[in-house]
């Protein structure tokens, strides 16, 4: 008689652990799904022009979800529109943090700090990307925002040469605004 009582035991646990998981997994895939709503309605407020919206949407999204990328980057994008390049700096170093190949991470971060006037750091990351995607025009042209800065003209006009040989439309108009042989 006690083995059958332990067996019922063992099943019964069984079953209310399993009911259990299926609350947690009803649980988990409702949580996804209002994070899933949030982020597109923060991603039409952004194309609509309703930055505060899309800044206060992307941080309700990070609260839910600390390890969604998209929201840090959008909110980190906004952060730079808004001119607050330290809290912008942040959001993409929670990027890279989680994702240390994130190439436009490293780019938005770089520009950012060009803003700040931390031009070397700026530089390290543009050189980081460019160390992975060595043609990657964006990062070229930043790069070279930099080095002037820096007072390296030379380097500036190479960097934009470069980006011009990609194709970048900007970095011809940048090559004549500023002299470059």
């Amino acid at each position: 008689m006690k083995k059958v009582e332990r067996t019922l035991t063992v099943v019964l646990s069984c079953a209310i652990l399993a009911a259990a998981g299926k609350a947690q997994d009803m649980a988990a895939a409702t949580a996804f799904k209002e994070t899933e709503r949030i982020t597109r309605e923060a991603e039409k407020a952004y194309r609509t022009g309703n930055i505060e919206k899309a800044m206060s949407l992307y941080s309700d999204v990070l609260a839910r979800d600390p390890e969604n990328l998209n929201a840090f980057l959008q909110r980190g994008a906004i952060h730079s529109m808004r001119k607050e390049y330290d809290a912008a700096i942040s959001d993409f170093t929670a990027v890279i943090d989680r994702k240390p190949d994130h190439l436009w991470a490293y780019t938005s971060r770089g520009s950012a700090y060009n803003k700040l006037e931390k031009y070397d750091l700026a530089m390290r990351d543009f050189d980081l990307v460019l160390g992975m995607e060595p043609k990657n025009q964006e990062a070229f042209n930043d790069r070279g925002w930099s080095k002037k800065a820096l007072g390296d003209t030379e380097g500036a006009c190479k960097d934009w040469r470069a980006s011009k040989r990609m194709g970048n439309e900007e970095a011809a108009i940048i090559l004549k605004n500023n002299r470059c042989k």
